[in-house]
């Protein structure tokens, strides 16, 4: 279980310091060594980025990670990097319609060069900021697009599989559909059909924590509240629910801890959002707090199970059922063993639900309630993050934050010379999102607003 202790985000910044310092250096590396001919760099072997061809779904990272550098750095290579290739490169991410990674690829390029101009840390021409607009616009429809209605109304974005497939990574990707809705923007269809984008993520989002997230209800043999499920499959004959599946993960019956963080940000990033809408913004589907109830309902499962299913240092292990677990003997007793010969920890795993930890406690401390449990464990898993052996200070790895996992069960992942597990390499994923939880913890620690996705959007 996660032990986590006293910290503020004042303990950390000596580490903070330090990342940004590395981190600067690494995308310049990255700038400077890696072929873009050769696609989007996926994860690191040998300490080098390299391409996995599946789906182009994180270049958006590679450019983002620079557009942040900028924004906590000042130095203008940075922006200059991230706004030249998002405007040169990214156009195709836009206008993809095979893919549910908009809200990775789109929102992290467009989205926080808005979001800058806005804030008043780019100067930029009127069109500049346009053109951001109309990107994000677009974005939002064209993953919209990807549409399956289920018979009792509602539906969901569905994966890369098919209209059967919804992804739990997914709930990440419907704020690409609210900073759509927010620019005033809306999803048309044959005959001229309107739908607001806004209700499409709202219907996702509870497709979701319905179907994807567990809550010790009963619902088959391993409901254990908090698990969540990589995939569901749904029979497109009737719309009916089938059964929980995994990609990436060792099975549908166990938990894929990647895919545990993204439900641990993506609902306490909705829950933000909530907040910004009228008291009577939704009374046309049942009202504001229905909706808060059920993301806050998926956010505590799913921020309880990791705190109840990860080594005390924070750092988990690529699946909570993973087969040689138990070969570790008490694993859940003592800190995770990145180098260990059984199974392999995931870093991007803790870069992702650090946030959605503390985002989850800052919610719940505005709204009057204990969220400390979860703020503190949050810290306690960013502090561990920021040092080694998960900061990678080697100045010739091209890799921010070290041991990630892509693909265990399909074997993607670099196995080192005398080494039984993968282990000491990145993922473009894994780095990005630690540069995400680090921005969120600097605004704290320099008295600026904290970090959203919808910061730009809603003052626009």
């Amino acid at each position: 279980m996660l032990d986590a202790t006293n910290l503020t985000t004042q303990d950390l910044r000596s580490k903070l310091d330090r990342f940004w310092k590395l981190a600067g250096d690494k995308i310049l590396l990255i700038d400077q060594e890696f072929d873009s001919a050769s696609g989007a760099p996926v994860f690191t072997v040998n300490g080098k980025y390299g391409s996995r061809g599946w789906t182009e779904w994180t270049q958006g990272f590679q450019y983002g990670a620079a557009i942040i550098q900028f924004e906590v750095s000042g130095d203008e290579r940075f922006l200059d990097l991230g706004r030249d290739a998002t405007i040169q490169r990214m156009a195709p991410h836009v206008t993809h319609f095979g893919v549910h990674d908009h809200g990775f690829n789109n929102v992290s390029t467009y989205g926080n060069l808005h979001r800058l101009i806005v804030e008043g840390k780019i100067d930029a021409a009127s069109r500049e900021k346009e053109l951001y607009e109309l990107a994000l616009k677009l974005s939002g429809s064209v993953q919209a697009h990807r549409w399956t209605d289920l018979p009792a109304g509602g539906g969901y974005i569905y994966s890369f599989n098919g209209p059967h497939s919804l992804f739990v990574d997914t709930i990440r990707s419907v704020r690409a559909l609210i900073v759509s809705h927010e620019l005033g923007h809306d999803y048309r269809a044959e005959n001229d059909k309107v739908s607001s984008l806004l209700d499409k993520a709202l219907d996702h989002a509870v497709s979701t924590a319905a179907y994807s997230v567990y809550y010790g209800e009963g619902r088959d043999t391993y409901d254990v509240e908090g698990r969540t499920a990589h995939e569901s499959v749904f029979n497109l004959n009737d719309g009916r629910y089938r059964c929980p599946n995994s990609q990436q993960g060792f099975s549908g019956f166990t938990t894929w801890t990647r895919g545990l963080a993204w439900a641990m940000l993506g609902f306490a990033e909705q829950l933000e959002y909530l907040d910004t809408l009228s008291s009577d913004a939704l009374d046309h589907r049942g009202g504001l707090k229905k909706y808060q109830d059920i993301f806050l309902k998926a956010a505590q499962a799913t921020c309880n199970f990791y705190i109840n299913y990860t080594p005390p240092d924070g750092i988990p292990y690529w699946d909570t059922g993973a087969p040689d677990l138990h070969m570790l003997g008490d694993y859940l007793s003592q800190p995770a063993d990145p180098f260990n010969d059984f199974e392999p920890v995931d870093s991007s795993a803790a870069a992702i639900g650090a946030q959605g930890l503390l985002r989850l406690g800052k919610y719940l401390n505005d709204h009057g309630e204990d969220g400390d449990r979860y703020w503190q464990a949050g810290l306690h898993v960013a502090n561990r993050l920021l040092e080694e052996p998960y900061l990678s200070v080697d100045p010739g790895h091209q890799g921010l934050i070290l041991h990630s996992i892509y693909h265990r069960p399909n074997g993607w992942d670099h196995i080192p010379t005398g080494k039984k597990q993968p282990c000491g390499e990145s993922s473009m994923w894994g780095d990005y999102h630690a540069m995400e939880l680090c921005l969120y913890l600097h605004g704290f620690n320099h008295d600026m607003n904290h970090y959203t996705f919808f910061n730009g959007v809603k003052n626009a």
